[in-house]
């Protein structure tokens, strides 16, 4: 037969992480096997946050398989939140989310360098960055305004990007594209280069405001994308904005 434990790592975002339990459930070989992980997992963790759900059963495990356990359960999974480490016999599942994309990968080679050749690694951690959070936090769903018709800032969406630039300055560097929409008032082709225009005026804008243009890509959706029906004056305010979006 063969075994199965599974650590759950449920620690949703770093403020809160050392108030979120981190579960150890499955079947183990023997209590030996069963008191090294949980042991392994509470110097991890801390001994208040494991939870365990552990059993003892009739079950195979691969040759000296408690001491790879011991390896897997390091400090690379530290990185991962939300998410669920898996160990079938000599199959290993990683899922959650990590801050970016080369901790992604990061995470999975330090796994396989320390295990042996006969475990495979299955990688389905996924980046879902702390900064999306941030900008969308920051943005709050408000319109950043122009002039009619053209890509001048009004200066309420001057304010606004004032306390995006704040935030950008916070997320370490990342790289952000910015996303001009449009109404579907006139045609498609001026509302893309319209909207294309407003996002490289927002560029511009950060860039004075000491945020590298480098690290700003610039696209226009036009009328492609609304949120709203734009039937109505209000529906066509909402599909007039701009979006931030962290680069994968």
């Amino acid at each position: 037969m063969r075994q199965l434990v599974v650590v759950s790592l449920l620690a949703c975002a770093p403020a809160i992480a050392q108030l979120t339990p981190v579960v150890v459930s499955g079947t183990v070989p023997d209590e030996a096997t069963k008191a090294a992980i949980l042991q392994r997992a509470r110097a991890l963790y801390g001994v208040a946050r494991v939870v365990d759900q552990v059993a003892v059963g009739s079950v195979v495990a691969p040759p000296n398989w408690s001491a790879h356990m011991q390896k897997l359960l390091a400090e690379p999974l530290k990185q991962v939140t939300q998410g669920q480490l898996t160990v079938e016999g000599n199959r290993v599942g990683i899922r959650g989310d990590v801050a970016n994309e080369a901790l992604r990968q990061q995470v999975a080679s330090d796994m396989a360098n320390s295990l042996n050749p006969t475990y495979t690694i299955s990688n389905g951690l996924r980046v879902n960055a702390p900064a999306q959070k941030l900008l969308d936090t920051a943005l709050a769903r408000r319109i950043i305004e122009f002039e009619s018709g053209q890509a001048v800032l009004r200066p309420s969406g001057m304010l606004i990007l004032d306390e995006m630039a704040a935030v950008l300055g916070q997320i370490g560097g990342r790289k952000v594209e910015v996303i001009g929409h449009t109404d579907n008032t006139g045609t498609r082709e001026a509302n893309l280069a319209l909207s294309l225009a407003r996002a490289g005026a927002v560029r511009s804008y950060l860039a004075a405001k000491g945020i590298a243009a480098a690290s700003i890509a610039v696209a226009g959706a036009g009328p492609d994308q609304p949120l709203a029906d734009n039937s109505s004056p209000e529906g066509r305010a909402r599909n007039r904005r701009i979006e931030f979006r962290v680069a994968d």
